[in-house]
């Protein structure tokens, strides 16, 4: 591990500046320290958000959840909010990692980091969020930009991310036994305005999936979805599973979502 330098500020306002000036900011650790300890990562000064409690917590604004960054992963799954609203989001954040991780890994840090297996990145963009930061407000959509990288400028934070509440909606993960990471996730969530899919770690970035929205819109049903042909030419190949694997496992991981779904 390389030197660094240490800030805790207490407030978004100090953090942001810090950030501003250079500082790499550090929510619950579960990406960056590992990176520092290989020396594959060296970011001089470190801005601890910790302390900054307006960054956490769980609300309700209207048709939406409001969740603050530096909320924890457990303090998700077992919030009576987001249960009772979205409990498709509970249900992904009750099993991110193991119960270390989900003590204390946090919502902001997962999406900023955007790992391709991770599984907030499937919520954030299968339910159509708005990710908050202290700039600005950006649409999922427009969010997820590539391999370990989204549309945050230098120094930006993102505070909350607003979730709107859908119809109804479920996380399907394929896991990868010894990291826990998604072989396969697959978020579905039906809204007023059609069926959305959101797929995480089967490629180099989470995507959604035109042919099954189209499909699942049209008719709710698993056979609708395993009619979908899924492409398996731009899907990850490696030593855990094949893109042919991979392809398979998306359209039955739809299916059953779709399934559990309907059997409510």
């Amino acid at each position: 591990m390389y030197t660094f330098t240490y800030e805790a500020p207490t407030s978004t306002a100090a953090a942001a500046q810090l950030a501003a000036a250079g500082g790499k900011p550090i929510a619950g650790g579960q990406s960056l320290l590992p990176s520092m300890r290989l020396r594959l990562s060296n970011p001089g000064q470190l801005v601890d958000l910790n302390g900054v409690a307006e960054l956490a917590g769980i609300r309700r604004e209207g048709n939406a959840i409001v969740i603050g960054a530096m909320t924890r992963h457990m303090d998700v799954a077992q919030s009576p909010v987001v249960r009772e609203a979205i409990p498709g989001l509970a249900g992904l954040a009750a099993h991110i990692g193991d119960r270390q991780v989900r003590a204390r890994g946090t919502l902001g840090g997962s999406v900023a980091n955007n790992d391709p297996a991770a599984c907030y990145p499937s919520a954030v963009l299968g339910l159509g969020a708005t990710v908050i930061t202290h700039r600005r407000e950006i649409a999922a959509d427009d969010f997820f930009v590539g391999m370990y990288t989204t549309a945050l400028e230098e120094g930006e934070l993102i505070t909350a991310i607003r979730f709107p509440i859908p119809q109804r909606s479920i996380y399907m993960k394929f896991r990868q036994p010894a990291s826990r990471f998604a072989l396969v996730g697959v978020f579905v969530a039906q809204t007023a305005a059609g069926v959305r899919v959101a797929i995480t770690g089967a490629a180099s970035c989470v995507f959604r999936h035109a042919g099954l929205e189209a499909a699942l819109t049209a008719n709710f049903t698993p056979a609708s979805a395993a009619a979908v042909r899924i492409d398996a030419s731009e899907l990850n190949g490696d030593l855990h599973a094949s893109a042919a694997y991979r392809a398979q496992v998306i359209s039955v991981q739809t299916q059953r979502a779709v399934a559990a779904l309907l059997q409510g």
